[in-house]
């Protein structure tokens, strides 16, 4: 399990960059500042759940159980959160209208906030 972690931990990462990187060359010129702007929020909590998983992947504080479950619930909430705030801000650039899926935005929220949660309650839990 940790090496899955830290493989999707370095992919997050260099996606982070990759896409951030697009969002203050690329997208300028063809999405409003607010919505760089939107974009620049996914990706800033994207880079921070990537060191997230870096740190999970390689601690040995966190049970192996924990770390299953605190994978999957950040890996599905950076998707939703990061993702959908990905599609909503480059909205107008696409034939999809990704405001019919905005709702799935706080879910992943609330997945990262349970990733967390998950970490603080295995901490606390360790002898």
């Amino acid at each position: 399990m940790n090496k899955t972690i830290l493989i999707s931990a370095s992919l997050l990462g260099v996606t982070g960059i990759i896409l951030g990187a697009f969002a203050a060359h690329g997208l300028k010129q063809l999405i409003s500042i607010e919505s760089v702007q939107t974009f620049e929020t996914g990706v800033r909590y994207q880079m921070y759940h990537a060191l997230f998983l870096l740190f999970v992947g390689s601690t040995s504080y966190v049970s192996n159980k924990s770390k299953k479950a605190i994978y999957y619930f950040t890996v599905i909430g950076w998707l939703f959160f990061s993702g959908s705030i990905y599609g909503l801000a480059t909205n107008l650039l696409t034939n999809f209208d990704f405001k019919t899926i905005a709702f799935i935005t706080p879910i992943g929220g609330l997945f990262l906030i349970i990733s967390w949660i998950l970490l603080f309650v295995n901490f606390v839990k360790k002898q």
